[in-house]
């Protein structure tokens, strides 16, 4: 049997520490306060995860922001929980099961849970809305510039060495300048929207996550001939960072940018002590959609990393129906408008 204890932010980052866990900055108090300051995001908070049939020891750890939209709440815990070990199918089950429990003792209003899973399991669902994913891509940042080279694919090295060779673009962590103007950033996500056929966030989200996070993230930028054709933001903590958003300009295509930007950046990252860069998500068949980012994502490194995947747990199940309905009637009606066009 999971045993649930709710504590306090530092104390569950300590205990993760103890155990030699290096936690997602999702699943930190630095994540939390930053998503305190996003309307409709509560943190709800942070909890240890016991087993009983180990003498109480601590086997997990997981931070939870409340989520309230539409009329109804969920809880959400990105890339959470995180275990000491993997979990086996029984444990895990055990673990939902209590975390049930607690959240319904705890807050009755909460519709449902969404968390990252190993398993499927009778009460585990498809999420509703976000696209999580199974499979990553983990960059080895240890040892020299060649050191990380030779860990890449032959076509990654290939591509990467052409890209330091011919890219026009000069690459910076323009963080700073960024916080000072992003309009000229946010030209290139929109361009990059509307070629690849998604809505960008608001402007003042990423201006928020730069700041809230502030030394936990950075942005680097490729500018050729004074401009900007392309950025990343990427996040950090403790050893680890992770390739969070990028964006490139139409025209900046033929231009080698995205090669050149995420190799400097994983020197630049080198440099300062991080030893992995996760590319954030390809797709497979758990995560067909995400597909058309192999082909880049997987040159970085010979083999890609299974990850617990993204799953809601229903708590409300007649409200979790009506929102599955309510989604699949929308899904219908963007699918009808496409085909229209």
């Amino acid at each position: 049997m999971m045993i649930i204890e709710r504590v306090p932010a530092a104390t569950m980052e300590q205990e993760a520490q103890n155990l030699g866990l290096d936690l997602p900055i999702e699943q930190t108090a630095v994540w939390a306060d930053y998503q305190s300051e996003v309307p409709g995001r509560t943190p709800w908070g942070s909890l240890l995860v016991r087993d009983s049939e180990q003498e109480g020891k601590i086997v997990a750890v997981i931070s939870l922001i409340r989520m309230d939209t539409h009329g109804y709440s969920y809880l959400r815990a990105g890339h959470g929980p995180v275990w000491q070990e993997k979990p086996t199918q029984q444990q895990e089950q055990q673990f939902i099961d209590a975390l049930v429990k607690f959240v319904r003792t705890n807050d009755r209003h909460i519709a449902f849970l969404r968390i990252d899973t190993w398993y499927d399991h009778a009460n585990v669902k498809p999420v509703l809305s976000t696209v999580p994913y199974s499979e990553t891509v983990v960059v080895d940042l240890t040892g020299t510039e060649d050191d990380i080279l030779s860990r890449m694919k032959k076509r990654g090295r290939r591509d990467v060495r052409k890209a330091m060779r011919e890219s026009p673009a000069e690459i910076q962590n323009e963080t700073a300048q960024a916080l000072a103007d992003f309009t000229e950033y946010y030209k290139v996500m929109v361009d990059t929207a509307q070629r690849d056929g998604f809505a960008p966030a608001p402007m003042s989200d990423y201006i928020d996550m730069l700041t809230k996070l502030g030394k936990n993230a950075r942005l680097y930028a490729a500018r050729v001939n004074g401009e900007v054709h392309g950025w990343t933001i990427i996040t950090t903590h403790g050893k680890s960072a992770v390739y969070y958003y990028a964006c490139m300009a139409s025209d900046a295509r033929g231009e080698f940018i995205p090669d050149k930007m995420l190799l400097h950046a994983m020197l630049d990252l080198n440099s300062e002590g991080f030893t992995k860069f996760d590319l954030m998500g390809i797709g497979n068949d758990f995560a067909p959609s995400l597909k058309s980012l192999n082909g880049f994502k997987t040159k970085f490194a010979k083999d890609t990393t299974v990850v617990a995947a993204g799953h809601d747990i229903p708590l409300h199940k007649c409200l979790y129906s009506m929102l599955t309905m309510m989604k699949s009637v929308r899904d219908k009606l963007r699918s009808l408008k496409h085909h229209e066009k």
